[in-house]
């Protein structure tokens, strides 16, 4: 699968047909390092085995795949994520589809004091076993405004200076739910509430294209292990400004049917609240992943 992705990142055409998956679907690349819109493929239809590696592999060296005008019922929308993994259960979002455990609702409206995902992040990075990906399927989406940002974390560390990449190679950071959900949801008075903490990598290495990821957020991470407060404070700090680097990113601009399938293992995303108090409404389904890893006997590659 790594031969795949690595052909896939040194394509430099916008525009790929792909051979294998029938010659209608293309490939279209928004940003040299972050993003590619696919036409042509019915996501509510069974997938095959080569579609599916060709998609992971897509997903992989670009970190977020973009699809228009889809039509899914709740069940082929897991049926969908199933074919990368099983799903995810959140640790804590409450707003899930009545009869669909593994569906979490994304709706806005006037009513509301959050919205999901309104700073830098990569989804539940507290668990001991991050999502590999999430599937976003907007339903309602407002006249003007709700884009979602994506980032590339291979860029993010590729532009990294050498010294610095060569400091945080090997380093741990301490990913702490509790630091962003409690009381977020309003369940501050439940004490009983227990949310996932874990050691991560701060740099990790991609299993499936080999490539060294940026892996701290704003929304979980809290410290890294190896340095004291002080230095972790402005380190972390560092980082999360890196990480917003406009150069890194893309931004999709939503439409209803709209689709978005993101690798939380290299990329981050941030969404726009500057629609209030429009509705914006979608349903979300979560892969499980494994531990993120950082390989020092895999060469890092440091091209965006």
């Amino acid at each position: 699968m790594r031969a795949l992705a690595e052909r896939w990142r040194s394509g430099r055409r916008r525009v790929r047909i792909i051979q294998g998956i029938g010659a209608s679907v293309k490939f279209s690349k928004l940003t040299p390092h972050c993003g590619v819109e696919i036409s042509g493929l019915d996501l509510a239809s069974p997938l095959d085995d080569g579609t599916i590696r060709e998609l992971e592999n897509a997903l992989a060296a670009n970190g977020v795949l973009f699809f228009r005008d889809q039509t899914m019922t709740p069940d082929q929308q897991k049926a969908l994520g199933r074919c990368f993994g099983e799903l995810h259960l959140h640790p804590a979002y409450p707003d899930i589809l009545d009869g669909h455990p593994e569906i979490m609702v994304i709706r806005a409206d006037a009513n509301s004091k959050h919205v999901a995902g309104e700073d830098w992040h990569s989804d539940v990075s507290c668990d001991e076993e991050p999502p590999l990906g999430t599937i976003l399927h907007m339903h309602t989406v407002p006249p003007v405004g709700g884009d979602t940002l994506f980032a590339s974390m291979y860029a993010a560390y590729a532009a990294l200076s050498k010294p610095i990449r060569d400091m945080i190679d090997g380093m741990t950071a301490v990913h702490d739910g509790e630091n962003f959900y409690r009381g977020r949801y309003g369940q501050g008075g439940d004490k009983a509430a227990v949310y996932p903490r874990a050691e991560h990598p701060v740099v990790i290495t991609h299993p499936v294209s080999g490539r060294r990821a940026l892996y701290v957020n704003r929304f979980f991470t809290t410290r890294i292990v190896q340095l004291s407060r002080r230095e972790s404070d402005g380190l972390l700090g560092l980082l999360f400004s890196h990480i917003e680097t406009p150069e890194f990113q893309c931004r999709f601009r939503w439409r209803t049917g709209s689709v978005a399938f993101w690798d939380n293992r290299c990329v981050q995303h941030h969404a726009m609240w500057d629609y209030f108090p429009e509705r914006r409404y979608g349903l979300r389904v979560t892969i499980k992943g494994q531990k993120p890893v950082f390989r020092p006997d895999v060469r890092a590659a440091t091209a965006g």
